[in-house]
């Protein structure tokens, strides 16, 4: 198990830009995959955002619409998301996790299944007002 600590969550207006941080000790995002999930209250964890081998895997959810930037800081041994033009939709506590990578023949490096992410962050809450 890999201790992840989210940061750089708060409360914006629509519009307004915010970004989040997953700090991973021991660093070793080059050899994982890294997802950021939301969650709202009655819902379960949607994947937003996932980036694997040291960012040469990235993918987005479509409801991101081109709006968030997923990258890695491997100075600072973090990942991070960058979110803009951000809606009350976003609203949600976001998670950082991270995953061994899927090497099969014809699969994705890195999945949306919430049961592929085998560490967890506690999360930072986001909350976007109109």
């Amino acid at each position: 198990q890999v201790p992840l600590v989210e940061s750089g969550g708060g409360s914006v207006q629509a519009g307004g830009s915010l970004r989040l941080s997953c700090t991973i000790s021991p660093y070793t995002t080059s050899s994982k995959c890294v997802g950021w999930f939301r969650q709202t209250p009655g819902k379960e964890r949607e994947g937003v955002a996932l980036i694997g081998s040291g960012g040469d895997f990235i993918a987005y959810a479509y409801s991101v619409d081109g709006r968030f930037t997923i990258s890695q800081d491997s100075t600072k041994g973090a990942v991070h998301l960058q979110m803009n033009s951000l809606r009350p939709g976003d609203t949600a506590m976001y998670y950082c996790a991270t995953a061994q990578p899927d090497w099969r023949p014809g699969r994705p490096q890195c999945r949306w299944e919430r049961g592929s992410y085998n560490a967890w962050g506690q999360g930072t809450q986001v909350t976007v007002s109109s």
